[in-house]
């Protein structure tokens, strides 16, 4: 008997101690990411029963991504001193786009959605807070073919090419009736305590490229498309990133997720723990440090209800997961 009880306890003991044996979402990996210790503190932000096929749906970048990057950019550096910390919502405050966290419901449209809001930053920024046009991540998702398969993953630097040859029209989040064509895709529940419906994971249809304005919209699609004049890559250095998000605005990266990721609640993500799930697209808001540890500041795409209200703070000056090397970014018309 004795034996009997020793056995499972040494098991477990085995299991726990192996993260390939814990789900992504339970209290146990959870616990495990805590336990190393690390920069960061994970916490519950998805119910353990969210499909991990939803999930997975969420990772909208695709693997050759970098081939639809546009040329670089470079910033002239000499002379320049850049701030210890930047956080572009307090940089522009007339800017309320810059604040936003939209929700890509059940559709790996990360990259379109990084995409509409670095252009809605910067079309209010450059116009110097006077014009305030929320682009629709529904237009860019659905009517950019060169993109790569809408709501099955897409190419960030293609979207900022489509902006400057197709332009896009404006759009609010789901069920707003703001603008031209808002979001389709209702959000669901992937987060704890909420009252949306559950994450399927099966309902990731791409929408039509309807060329038309909802009826309560009194401008024409033509006359709504709003252009980008350039659409570039910001160089990999972190001073060329912080030079270009201090200049024009909030930039669109993309970087390696992996599982921890999904249960971060404070502090400066490294990875420490879980598998590859795929690449996604944010949105870069500015850096700082943090106990000593430098970060990027990001606004993701999953909700308010994620992370630390939307957002998170990820490890600056290593290329960490690959946040350093995909970074896309326009300037509108």
């Amino acid at each position: 008997m004795l034996i009997f009880l020793i056995f499972p306890f040494l098991l477990l003991g085995v299991i726990s101690a192996d993260e390939n044996y814990l789900h992504p979402l339970s209290d146990e990996f959870i616990q495990h990411i805590n336990n190393q210790k690390s920069t960061w503190k994970a916490g519950k932000n998805f119910p353990t029963n969210t499909p991990m096929k939803y999930i997975e749906g969420l990772m909208g970048v695709l693997p050759n991504h970098k081939m639809f990057m546009p040329p670089v950019l470079i910033h002239q550096l000499e002379g320049v001193e850049l701030p210890q910390t930047f956080d572009s919502r307090t940089q522009w405050p007339d800017c309320p786009t810059i604040k936003e966290i939209r929700d890509q419901g059940s559709c790996g449209s990360c990259w379109a959605f990084g995409a509409v809001e670095v252009m809605s930053d910067r079309v209010c920024i450059h116009s110097n807070g006077q014009t305030h046009f929320r682009f629709s991540a529904d237009d860019l998702v659905s009517c950019c073919y060169t993109c790569g398969m809408g709501c099955n993953g897409g190419f960030p630097g293609a979207a900022f090419h489509y902006w400057v040859r197709k332009g896009i029209v404006s759009g609010g989040p789901f069920g707003s009736e703001q603008g031209c064509r808002p979001y389709e895709i209702a959000p669901c529940e992937h987060h704890v305590n909420g009252t949306r419906p559950p994450c399927t994971g099966d309902d990731n249809k791409t929408p039509k490229c309807v060329q038309q304005c909802e009826k309560t919209y009194t401008i024409t699609y033509d006359q709504d498309r709003h252009y980008g004049s350039k659409a570039y890559s910001v160089a990999s250095r972190v001073e060329q990133i912080q030079m270009e998000i201090s200049t024009n605005g909030p930039v669109e990266g993309a970087f390696s997720v992996y599982a921890d990721l999904l249960n971060y609640k404070s502090g400066v993500y490294q990875h420490v723990s879980g598998k590859f799930l795929g690449g996604h697209a944010i949105r870069i808001l500015g850096w700082g440090v943090e106990n000593n540890v430098p970060y990027w500041l990001i606004a993701n795409s999953w909700n308010s209800d994620w992370g630390d209200n939307g957002t998170f703070k990820i490890l600056r000056g290593e290329d960490h997961v690959g946040i350093e090397s995909s970074i896309v970014a326009g300037l509108p018309k």
